[in-house]
């Protein structure tokens, strides 16, 4: 039988497959770039973000009679240090940095140490009334703090603690916030199956807590950490009525600087920068390490 007549007829020729159409893929650990519009959209958020820390520093290098003046200074002056150094003597900020550091170190320290616990509790341990005694605690953020205003400092004068820096401190070491947002973050990053594994190599809770639930909860601590600092040093209401001027945080302190007939608000200013500053130091210290510490977390499995 010769080749020809092996040939199959063309009507019966297989046709070739189809091609299927070649996708472009991004590779593996390719990065993204963002395009000009993205640039321009953040450019304009920081530039909104900064200006009002940017009208503070000019309003405090300048004098009361220029800020009254219409339109008003939009560059810096030449009072900047002697209005910081005026504001620095009439204030007593030297005294107010030590303790609004001191109140707001301790009720952070207490603050993401006693809402892990707590929110490890809640999220992991099973124990009788838990949802209820959760509902509690969350309905506890529902009530306006001014409410407790009158009870705590009648409950805080019984106890000879007025004018002390406890007052401040004790009733903030623990949070409701705190212990909520735990909870739902060590939901979802902590496996009840670590926590079993310890349990069988023979860890008691205290090792648990310590070799298993802190570093897993580290990120969110961290993002906790900082939120709380920020609002136990901007504090005002309670410290206002706890403490006076003889003992003050910084902003019971810069609220004497508004005190008088005609008010120097270039020098109110430069007190509020001098408030301010502590806050930004410790983010730019900081700031790398809880960023980092977010995108750890939010990159587990």
């Amino acid at each position: 039988m010769t080749t020809s007549e092996l040939t199959l007829p063309q009507d019966r020729v297989p046709a070739p497959a189809a091609r299927a159409p070649r996708r472009r893929v991004m590779g593996a650990g390719k990065q993204m770039h963002a395009g000009p519009l993205t640039y321009v959209v953040l450019v304009v958020f920081a530039l909104v973000s900064l200006a009002p820390l940017v009208w503070t520093a000019i309003a405090a290098s300048r004098t009361n009679t220029r800020l009254a003046q219409t339109p008003p200074p939009l560059w810096f002056g030449g009072n900047l240090f002697k209005n910081l150094q005026t504001a620095w003597d009439q204030a007593g900020m030297g005294t107010a940095m030590f303790n609004s550091t001191v109140v707001a170190g301790t009720i952070t320290i207490g603050t993401v140490l006693f809402s892990t616990l707590a929110g490890f509790a809640f999220a992991k341990l099973k124990f009788r009334f838990s949802s209820t005694l959760l509902l509690l605690t969350i309905g506890t953020m529902m009530i306006p703090p001014q409410l407790a205003v009158v009870p705590l400092y009648l409950w805080m004068a019984d106890l000879h603690w007025s004018n002390h820096l406890q007052t401040v401190i004790l009733p903030t070491l623990v949070s409701a916030f705190g212990t909520f947002f735990m909870r739902q973050y060590l939901v979802q990053a902590l496996p009840t199956e670590l926590i079993e594994a310890a349990r069988v190599d023979g860890a008691s809770s205290l090792r648990v807590v310590w070799h298993v639930v802190f570093p897993a909860a580290r990120p969110a601590m961290a993002v906790l950490g900082l939120l709380t600092f920020v609002m136990a040093w901007n504090d005002f209401l309670w410290p206002i009525i706890a403490l006076n001027q003889q003992n003050p945080t910084v902003q019971v302190a810069l609220n004497s600087l508004g005190t008088g007939y005609i008010p120097d608000q270039s020098v109110i200013m430069a007190g509020a920068l001098l408030g301010t500053l502590p806050l930004l130091i410790a983010f730019l210290l900081f700031g790398k390490q809880i960023v980092g510490g977010i995108m750890q977390g939010a990159v587990k499995g």
